[in-house]
């Protein structure tokens, strides 16, 4: 399995596209640098009503599916 740590700040006006149906996925870039794609669905729970705001990891196996995503901080 493989683990990317990533932290997010958007707006709650900035995650108003995570709702749209057009967008499926958001790149985010890890600790490590490497670039990483999110199904949007994934960050839905984590919308606050100041936006999203904090450090996450994910995890993935080795078919790249994820395996779970959870906020570490903020």
């Amino acid at each position: 399995m493989k683990r990317y740590l990533f932290t997010i700040k958007l707006s709650y006006l900035e995650c108003e596209s995570l709702y749209l149906t057009t967008v499926t996925t958001a790149i985010v870039t890890a600790t490590t640098g490497e670039r990483v794609q999110v199904p949007s669905i994934s960050l839905r729970p984590f919308i606050e009503p100041t936006g999203i705001n904090g450090t996450f990891c994910l995890t993935i196996n080795k078919e790249n599916k994820i395996q779970s995503f959870e906020r570490v901080s903020g």
